[in-house]
């Protein structure tokens, strides 16, 4: 297969550019059928017309519907795509660079999407699509505790979960309080809504993120909290983000102080209250109420979801020296974190 890849990339440059450019179009219609022309051009950066044409031999394929509520696929289409998503891997050496991440951190198994969220936030939802897919494979019990995290690429999962036996009798809890961000992108909503979409329970932890030490003492005596915690840390399985130590830090609305020391140890990275620099080393710990480092050492699973070119410095300082041994990214940040490596 890989050498007659490597043939088709050289005799046929144009064919692989074309099937590269279909592969798209229905990922995309997978992941938001129905939709318009309009709207799948604007989201491809695509001139219609060039995408009236693709649309048109797909349709004539039967790969797609077009009907005026919009384009869905056809059950052949959704068959076709499955079978694709491999062949595009080694097409655009995915598997290759899937394979040195993930000897180069020594994780347990390593997932690239096509594209680059920076450039099309779409991806982003891929990511949940691949997050979720490799969730329910890992799950083999059914009395399974899930502990998710906030941001946009957790909700990403969240968006793209879909009931499952698997996880109809799951519990999903939030592996820390709120951030005081958007409402849709904190750690309780997301675990309520992928608890919703899975048909499985969940639990809520009404505490805020950051906090100063008399009320983390105080707080954490509370029996309520204190049971939610002990669920937290029997979790089987935690799918977390991975932040840029800026962007983290502006969203905990840290004190002047705490910034000028970041920016001083020259962070890079969040994740779960602690910030990294780019050795993987740990310079600044917030005081936070939920799952720890030194928690996820017991843990099964400990799946980390991110992506974005912007994201390859954070995604790697982290691996580095993280629990985590399962890592869902795309294309764009598995480049920039191979290009920091020089691997």
């Amino acid at each position: 297969m890989n050498r007659l890849l490597d043939i088709q990339k050289i005799l046929l440059p144009d064919l692989v550019e074309v099937m590269g450019l279909r592969y798209r179009i229905l990922r995309f219609v997978r992941l938001m059928q129905p939709i318009g022309r309009r709207s799948l051009a604007i989201s491809l950066e695509m001139s219609e017309r060039v995408l009236r044409s693709e649309v048109m031999f797909l349709k004539d394929q039967g790969l797609v519907n077009v009907a005026s509520s919009g384009m869905t696929l056809t059950e052949e289409g959704h068959n076709l795509l499955v079978q694709l998503e491999e062949v595009m891997k080694e097409t655009f050496d995915l598997s290759m660079m899937e394979q040195k991440i993930k000897s180069h951190f020594g994780l347990e198994e390593v997932v690239i999407v096509p594209g680059d969220s920076d450039e099309f936030p779409w991806v982003k939802k891929e990511m949940g699509r691949s997050a979720v897919t490799l969730m329910k494979k890992k799950l083999s019990s059914k009395a399974n505790v899930i502990a998710v995290t906030g941001g946009t690429s957790i909700s990403a999962v969240a968006e793209m979960m879909v009931p499952n036996t698997e996880l109809e009798e799951a519990l999903f809890v939030p592996a820390r309080g709120g951030l005081g961000e958007q409402v849709e992108n904190q750690a309780n909503t997301i675990c309520a809504e992928m608890a919703r979409k899975a048909s499985g329970k969940y639990r809520l932890l009404h505490v805020p993120d950051q906090l100063s030490k008399e009320s983390y003492s105080s707080l954490v005596e509370e029996p309520s909290v204190r049971e939610i915690l002990r669920l937290i840390r029997s979790a089987t399985m935690v799918v977390h983000g991975i932040g840029e130590a800026k962007t983290m830090a502006t969203r905990r609305q840290s004190s002047e102080d705490i910034i000028d020391k970041l920016k001083e140890k020259k962070a890079v990275a969040e994740a779960f209250g602690y910030y990294f620099d780019q050795s993987g080393d740990i310079i600044h710990k917030v005081l936070t109420i939920g799952l720890q480092l030194e928690d996820l050492a017991t843990i099964p699973y400990v799946v980390a979801v991110a992506g974005g070119s912007s994201k390859g410095h954070a995604i790697q300082a982290y691996m580095k020296q993280g629990p985590s041994k399962v890592l869902v990214t795309d294309e764009g940040a598995a480049k920039a974190i191979l290009q920091e490596l020089d691997v």
